[in-house]
C-alpha cells in the first residue's frame, strides 16, 4: 500500500482550526517540520508562547485529523513556541507573569515522573562535545546493564545525528495499535527509539530547538516503555537548549560523563559536567574514552590523546571515574556493524571494562534507592 502524500497530510491538517482566529492552521503557516516516512507522520505547529499551555486540544485535533488520512500508521505533532527578544526590564518595568497554578503542577517532580510510569531509573550519557565516542559508549553501556539482568531501555536523543538504529543493528520503524502511542523496536533485550527510526539515514533535521526539546519529551511521553529498570539517554553533544531541557524536565536518576583524555575535550566534558550539578542531577562519574591504544601487531602501547586527563579531572571535581575504554578497532567495528562488543565478544577485555563501568553504575543506583530520611528520637 501507498503511504500518504504531503498533500493529504496538509489537506487533512487545513480542516483544523485554531480556536482563536478560527482561520485553519496551513492556511496561518502554523504547521513545520513536516515529516512523512512510509506512514509514520511528525510535525509541529507553531503558536505564541503565551497561548501554548491552552492549545494541547489543538495539538490533539491535529492529531486526530491526520490519523484518519488513509496509509497514517502513527501521527506525532509537537507544540512549539518562538519567544520574541525582550528588552532588560527597567525599574519600573512590569514584572513577568507569575505561573498559573495548572503551570505550577506541570512543572512539579510528579508531572515530571509521569512523564515515564513503569522507568525506575534514568540515566544521561553526556558529553561536553562530539567526537568523544558518546554514542559508542552508551550502547556499549546499556547492553552491559542488560547482561546484569537489568530491564534497560535507551532513547537516542541526539535528534540531528541519530545513531542508535545502526549500532543497534535495528531496521524497521515503530508501529502503534492506536496511533498514538509507538512501541519501541528491540534487539539484545533493549528497546529503544530513535527519531532515526522514522527518518531515512541521509535525511537531515532542520528543525530548530523547540521543536527538537518536544520532540523528545514526545519520544519519552508517548513510547510504551513498560517497566524498566533503567532507561539510558545517549544525549546530544553540548549544553545547549535540548540538553538543558532534558536536564531539567526529565526525572534523571544521574548523569555519566564520557570524555577523551585530551585537555581540550575535558574543558568540555567539565562544562557538561557543571549544567547537570546546576541542575540538581547527580553526576555519576567520568568515563575516559580512547584512553589508550595497543598496537594490534606488536603490541605498542600508545597514548594518542594523552592519559590519565579523566582521572586526574575527576579527582579535581570530587566525582567518580567509572573506567577507561581504549581506542581499540574491534570495538568501532562492531559498533558499526550493528554487533556491539558487549553482545558480540562479550569475554572479551574491552566488553568487560563495559560491564565494570554497568556494575559500578548499578551499585550506584541502588544505593540511591535504599538511601531515604530517617527519624532519630533521642
Amino acid at each position: 500500500m501507498t503511504g500518504p502524500s504531503e498533500g493529504q497530510i496538509r489537506e487533512a491538517l487545513s480542516k483544523v482550526r485554531d480556536p482563536d482566529s478560527g482561520e485553519d492552521i496551513i492556511s496561518r503557516n502554523m504547521v513545520s517540520g513536516l515529516v512523512i516516512r512510509d506512514g509514520n507522520i511528525g510535525f509541529a505547529i507553531e503558536v505564541d508562547p503565551q497561548r501554548g499551555p491552552h492549545l494541547e486540544p489543538l495539538r490533539k485535533a491535529a492529531e486526530q485529523a491526520v490519523a484518519a488520512v488513509p496509509g497514517v500508521l502513527s501521527v506525532t505533532a509537537v507544540l512549539t513556541a518562538q519567544r520574541e527578544a525582550s528588552s532588560p526590564q527597567t525599574a519600573g518595568s512590569a514584572a513577568q507573569p507569575k505561573p498559573s497554578p495548572a503551570q505550577q503542577q506541570a512543572q512539579g517532580p510528579g508531572a515530571r515522573r509521569a512523564l515515564v510510569p513503569g522507568v525506575k531509573h534514568i540515566v544521561a550519557v553526556a558529553s561536553g562535545k562530539g567526537g568523544v565516542g558518546k554514542s559508542t559508549t552508551a550502547v556499549n553501556f546499556a547492553l552491559g546493564l542488560a547482561s546484569l539482568g537489568l530491564r534497560v531501555g535507551m532513547l537516542d536523543a541526539d535528534i540531528y545525528g541519530p545513531s542508535q538504529p545502526r549500532m543497534m543493528g535495528i531496521g524497521g520503524r515503530p508501529t502503534s495499535t492506536d496511533g498514538k502511542i509507538l512501541k519501541p523496536l528491540e534487539n539484545y533485550g533493549v528497546k529503544c527509539m530513535s527519531m532515526g527510526f522514522l527518518v531515512a539515514e541521509d535525511t537531515p533535521m532542520i528543525w530548530r530547538g523547540p521543536m527538537v526539546q518536544s520532540a523528545l519529551s514526545q519520544m519519552l511521553r508517548d513510547v510504551d516503555w513498560g517497566e524498566l529498570d533503567v532507561l539510558v539517554v545517549d544525549m546530544p553533544p553540548g549544553t545547549g537548549d535540548a540538553q538543558l531541557t532534558m536536564a531539567q524536565q526529565v526525572p534523571l536518576s544521574g548523569a555519566v560523563i564520557v570524555s577523551t583524555p585530551q585537555d581540550i575535550a575535558l574543558i568540555d566534558a567539565r562544562k557538561g559536567l557543571n549544567m547537570f550539578r546546576k541542575v540538581d542531577v547527580p553526576v555519576l562519574g567520568i568515563i575516559e574514552n580512547m584512553s589508550l591504544y595497543i598496537c594490534p601487531n606488536c603490541g605498542h602501547e600508545a597514548h594518542i590523546f594523552g592519559h590519565g586527563g579523566a582521572a586526574q579531572e575527576a579527582r579535581k571535581l570530587g566525582v567518580d571515574l567509572l573506567g577507561e575504554i581504549p581506542l581499540h578497532i574491534e570495538i568501532r567495528e562492531t559498533a558499526d556493524s550493528g554487533r556491539p562488543i558487549v553482545v558480540s565478544k562479550p569475554d572479551s577485555p574491552h566488553a568487560q571494562a563495559y560491564l565494570e563501568i554497568a556494575r559500578k553504575v548499578q551499585g550506584k543506583l541502588d544505593g540511591a534507592r535504599r538511601a531515604a530520611p530517617k527519624i532519630v528520637m533521642e
